[in-house]
């Protein structure tokens, strides 16, 4: 059975800093595309960030450029996300997922990747 399992979500003060974690089982991140992706209750989910477990690329949304950084640990098959300076309008429930690799995407999953974590609610307070 897979199992994406995302923590490290929180209420934090703008400006501040959260570092989300998503370990894997019953997988191996090395062989999938995987990312986070947010959602506000009301809007699209958005794909905020993913990596190459491979050599280690990764691509950003505009609106965490700067601010956010995704890294893996092969070791522990567990993908991170830390969000420095955050703001506001990143209050959302964060993702991770884990996708099968498409033509065209790159390391990047899909919008609708084949696997998704629980969720982790970051709320950050103006």
């Amino acid at each position: 059975e897979v199992q994406l399992q995302a923590s490290g979500g929180g209420l934090v003060q703008a400006g501040g800093s959260l570092r989300l974690s998503c370990a894997a089982s019953g997988l191996t991140f090395a062989n999938y595309a995987i990312g986070w992706f947010r959602q506000v209750p009301g809007k699209e989910r958005e794909r905020v960030s993913c990596i190459s477990v491979s050599d280690g690329s990764t691509d950003y949304a505009d609106s965490v450029k700067g601010r956010f950084t995704i890294s893996s640990d092969n070791a522990k098959n567990t993908m991170y996300l830390q969000m420095n300076s955050l703001k506001p309008e990143d209050t959302a429930v964060y993702y991770c997922a884990a996708d099968y690799f498409y033509r065209g995407l790159g390391y990047c999953p899909s919008n609708l990747p084949k696997y998704w974590g629980q969720g982790t609610l970051v709320t950050v307070s103006s």
